[in-house]
């Protein structure tokens, strides 16, 4: 009797197995779901956008974004991690959801390092330091020099606590040693507009809206915060070059899938979206927007991960910051 029970749970695995094959050399054979936990028109949108147009066209399937915001993207977060795990829906975010929120907030409904399954890093946007005209520092360690003559009486903005912008600040204080104070807008477009205007003196923010200001004169750029120079900005340092070795940090949007989506089919998945963030077509229409196309995905991105969380978890600690 035991014997014909262990051969007929083979065969059930067997069936499975094969069950589980078959699905995957036929992915994708109907419309795949892109959560974006952000809203729509933003960086994040605009990006996965582009992507989802390139994947509909290379699978002959149509990819289509959802845009599902709130709680800084733990709600469209939490909507794919409890989502079924077949391929046919996934998350690409910026960095929030994935490596920033569970060191802001108290407690959240899903665990980003055990429910989630890396596929790849879709794109990176450099940030730029940049200041109002008026500050006396041309360089970043003459705005280093001028934040510590004045502690606690310089501040920078940013889109909110938890934003890269946010964190790029509380970084540059925490390896520089200064007493800035963070100011913390409802997004990026108000935080300039009042950076433009003279209200705050500095900011990091993403090339794209940083670009037209720089262009403008309105701003001052002093270093762009990447591993190195970016295209757009060839003549402006970076951070590291300024006077702070080993400082970096960058905007970036990955995708990630459920946890238990079949490994056949995320293989499926990181290849296609690997050639498609190769096509011409998305590469010049990226770095039109300031981005450059991820080249890392599988293990090697779930490796990333795990060094942005790590990173960004001891400079929330230092800072102190919370969000609930």
């Amino acid at each position: 009797m035991m014997q014909v029970m262990r051969r007929v749970a083979l065969g059930f695995a067997a069936l499975i197995s094969l069950t589980v094959l078959a699905q995957a050399q036929d992915y994708p054979n109907r419309p795949v779901k892109i959560v974006v936990p952000y809203p729509a028109g933003g960086s994040n949108d605009v990006l996965a956008r582009i992507l989802a147009q390139r994947l509909s066209e290379d699978t002959k399937q149509q990819f289509i974004v959802e845009n599902r915001g709130g709680a800084n993207g733990n709600v469209g977060a939490a909507a794919v991690a409890t989502g079924d795990a077949d391929g046919y829906t996934l998350l690409l975010t910026a960095p929030g959801p994935l490596t920033i929120n569970q060191s802001l907030y108290s407690k959240l409904s899903f665990d980003p390092s055990k429910d989630f399954a890396p596929v790849a890093l879709v794109a990176s946007v450099p940030l730029v330091l940049m200041v109002h005209p008026d500050v006396k520092a041309a360089s970043v360690k003459e705005l280093i020099a001028l934040a510590q003559a004045q502690p606690g009486k310089m501040n920078f903005g940013s889109s909110g606590i938890g934003s890269t912008n946010h964190l790029a600040g509380e970084l540059l204080k925490r390896m520089s040693n200064v007493d800035i104070v963070h100011v913390a807008y409802k997004g990026a477009a108000p935080a300039m507009n009042d950076l433009v205007g003279g209200h705050i003196p500095m900011m990091f923010d993403n090339m794209p809206a940083a670009l037209p200001q720089v262009n403008g004169n309105k701003v001052r750029a002093l270093a762009v915060a990447g591993e190195k120079r970016a295209a757009a900005m060839p003549n402006v340092p970076t951070v590291a070059e300024s006077g702070l070795p080993g400082f970096e940090t960058s905007a970036w949007f990955g995708l990630v899938a459920p946890a238990k989506t079949p490994p056949a089919v995320l293989a499926k998945l990181t290849d296609a979206v690997s050639t498609a963030l190769k096509s011409p077509d998305v590469v010049k229409r990226y770095q039109e927007l300031g981005a450059e196309p991820g080249t890392v995905s599988g293990a090697a991105y779930g490796a990333f991960l795990q060094n942005e969380t790590r990173k960004w978890a001891e400079v929330i600690k230092a800072s102190g910051a919370k969000a609930e």
